[in-house]
């Protein structure tokens, strides 16, 4: 072989490796629910899908937990909430996952939270109240060091964050809007899963919950397949997935209604956050696909693909300010297709609320959109905005741009500073320009993105 050739192809499997790197470097194939060793049966029913007056008093949270706990339930299986004729519902307050042990809401079942604030107190008295610092709930469902956990499942987990605290005449989703006001709401998630390796979602529906839908943080290996989350538009901060200070985590085949962030990357300090996969996914309204806004840790590695995003408030977001910022560098999102969305593209250095100026300037890097469209059917009012915001000449963003393409691009507004933007090889019709705005590149010719059987209305919950 010659040296030339050797040296060719020791760049190309280079290259290769360190595509595949570039993302969850697991083989992520799809779940299966484990055998199960313990069946809770159900005693409660519902009703157009709430629970009367009568069931609150009826909690099943300590058959519920004493099944998980048992020493039965080895590693590997899972614990069942089971349907009965007559009953479909368990009602719940905060349950702690252990170690290998799967629960799994069978289908026709309906988990509720309780709406019992003190269930959820991190501090006597806080859950259900509006204070400086927030954070004072518990979850529905908690996992710590739950390593090879998970919850799965064709039932429902309804976290009922419409429905009125006891003893409060306020909703969970209420108390956030009240503190819009100043301060913040104590309001308990639906999960928090801290340091769960090797953790999985899969099948289950999410729905309603009272602030994020889950949360993960601090861990290697989390899976999510074909999972439904649901709460309304209005619903504030209730994100649907935030994976955060993680590797190895991989969002595919999923639904995602939210009202807030579909899927925010978290990056604030700690662990890396980097080598993630968000793939095959469809999100509807919601704040977007966003990483931040704390990135002062940093975020790499991360790609984004076959993506819809129809009807929410921004698309492809990256969020960050100089309170909480840092590098993200690495990512790439491709095949993308966007209808009525307000911002279709929205790099955002000056984040608001600020917070205090800390010197953590956010700096994204190596950013590339490929083979994205935004499509002009149902196309938000004004025709949308894209941002494009570095933070200062010394600290610029820096984006590829290659077959980026609008039906319609006269109708959007593009707001563009401190930025170098390559354009290229494929098609790209939008014209950036603005202060410390540097454009490279010759963009081709070629078909935009194919975007036909793309968007599909949200499963049936």
């Amino acid at each position: 072989m010659s040296i030339i050739r050797f040296v060719f192809i020791s760049a190309l499997t280079l290259l290769t490796f360190v595509a595949a790197q570039a993302q969850d470097t697991r083989n992520v194939p799809e779940p299966t629910i484990p055998k199960v060793c313990a069946v809770v049966r159900a005693r409660l029913s519902s009703r157009d899908g709430k629970l009367d007056a009568a069931s609150e008093k009826l909690p099943d949270t300590v058959r519920i937990q004493s099944e998980i706990d048992a020493p039965g339930c080895l590693e590997g299986q899972a614990v069942a909430l089971r349907p009965e004729p007559g009953h479909d519902a368990f009602l719940s307050g905060p349950l702690r996952l252990r170690k290998g042990v799967t629960l799994v809401v069978e289908t026709g079942a309906i988990l509720f939270a309780s709406r019992n604030a003190r269930d959820y107190d991190l501090r006597p008295g806080v859950c259900g109240t509006i204070d400086a610092s927030g954070h004072g709930c518990k979850a529905l469902i908690n996992g710590d060091h739950a390593e090879g956990a998970g919850v799965m499942g064709d039932g429902i987990i309804d976290g009922r964050g419409g429905e009125k605290i006891l003893g409060q005449d306020i909703t969970w989703w209420e108390l956030a809007d009240k503190a819009r006001a100043g301060g913040n709401q104590n309001n308990p998630r639906i999960m928090i899963l801290s340091h769960c390796d090797n953790f999985t979602l899969y099948r289950i529906t999410l729905r309603n919950s009272p602030n994020f839908h889950v949360d993960y943080k601090s861990g290697n290996g989390f899976t999510v397949w074909g999972v439904k989350i649901y709460s309304p538009k209005r619903a504030r901060n209730t994100d649907g997935i935030d994976p955060g200070n993680s590797t190895n985590v991989t969002i595919t085949h999923s639904f995602i209604d939210a009202g807030d962030d579909n899927v925010a990357i978290k990056a604030g300090a700690g662990l890396p956050t980097t080598h993630m996969t968000i793939s095959h996914n469809h999100f509807y309204s919601g704040h977007g696909m966003s990483i931040g806004s704390e990135t002062n840790g940093g975020a790499n590695a991360i790609r984004v693909t076959d993506l819809s995003m129809d009807g929410g408030d921004n698309a492809i977001r990256i969020k960050s300010n100089y309170s909480r910022g840092g590098l993200v560098h690495d990512v790439v999102y491709e095949d993308v297709c966007i209808r009525n969305v307000t911002n279709p593209i929205l790099m955002d250095t000056h984040y608001t609320p600020l917070g205090k100026d800390n010197g953590m300037i956010p700096v994204f890097q190596d950013i590339t959109l490929r083979n994205l469209r935004i499509v002009t059917e149902n196309s938000a009012p004004g025709g949308g905005k894209i941002t494009l915001d570095g933070f200062d000449a010394a600290h610029k963003l820096e984006m590829n741009f290659d077959n980026v393409t609008a039906d319609t691009p006269g109708n959007l507004q593009i707001m563009a500073s401190h930025a170098e933007l390559t354009m290229g090889p494929g098609p790209v019709n939008l014209r950036a320009s603005g202060t410390d705005v540097t454009v490279t590149g010759t963009p081709g010719a070629g078909k935009p993105n194919a975007c036909a059987n793309k968007f599909v209305p949200f499963p049936a919950r």
